[in-house]
């Protein structure tokens, strides 16, 4: 999998860390004092969106009067503390950045969440020290499954898309990823279950935690 690979990129939440839990909790909350249930699509129709394409997703279609600002702050004021606290590492995933640094392969997160958030949870953790190039997709102009927010990692990275491999848990970013012209390496994630096959008919490889490509257990998936 890592043959003539020089960088990893990493989608954030349900790839590099166990987190998609405490979204949906969040968004049960958040509508619930609102008057709202959760629709039963939600969580897919705001697949790869940026915290800021997400906000308007909210405002328009809830109606809501609060600014996309004032939306993503109670988002990041009711998320901090499970993510210093309670969101967790995936299985392997430690290792596998430590075997990365030592065989000097550079890597980069592209993620969806808001960047205070992302610092956070990477600070928590102490996989900071890890990660060469950090950010998400708000500063870019179009989120996943767009390639933007990979290929801007790419070039900060100094490393062609064709030399860079994706871990992604969802087909939006494992689409994002391709389209930057990159391999792409689908996550296992309770979450996103329901998308295996999809997941599956997108990606390259696929892995149920990080030992597998540690182990070289990975599936290959496109020869």
């Amino acid at each position: 999998m890592l043959h003539n690979i020089k960088a990893v990129l990493f989608d954030l939440d349900g790839t590099l860390v166990d987190s998609m839990w405490m979204w949906k909790d969040i968004d049960i909350e958040y509508l619930g004092k609102r008057g709202f249930e959760l629709p039963p699509r939600l969580q897919k129709d705001i697949e790869g969106m940026s915290l800021t394409e997400t906000a308007t997703y909210f405002k328009d279609r809830f109606q809501l009067s609060d600014t996309l600002e004032e939306i993503k702050k109670e988002w990041m004021d009711m998320a901090r503390d499970k993510y210093c606290h309670q969101v967790k590492l995936k299985p392997g995933a430690r290792e596998f950045l430590e075997y990365l640094k030592s065989h000097n392969i550079r890597t980069g997160i592209a993620s969806s969440n808001g960047i205070e958030l992302v610092h956070a949870v990477l600070k928590a953790q102490n996989v900071s020290e890890y990660l060469d190039s950090v950010h998400t997709c708000c500063d870019v102009e179009r989120g996943k499954p767009h390639p933007d927010i990979y290929l801007l990692v790419a070039k900060e990275l100094g490393v062609s898309p064709r030399e860079c491999l994706v871990l992604e848990d969802i087909p939006m970013g494992i689409l994002a990823g391709k389209r930057a012209g990159m391999k792409t390496c689908a996550v296992e994630d309770v979450f996103s279950q329901d998308q295996r096959k999809e997941k599956r008919k997108l990606a390259d490889y696929y892995i149920k935690d990080y030992y597998d490509i540690l182990k070289e257990t990975y599936e290959v998936l496109k020869p």
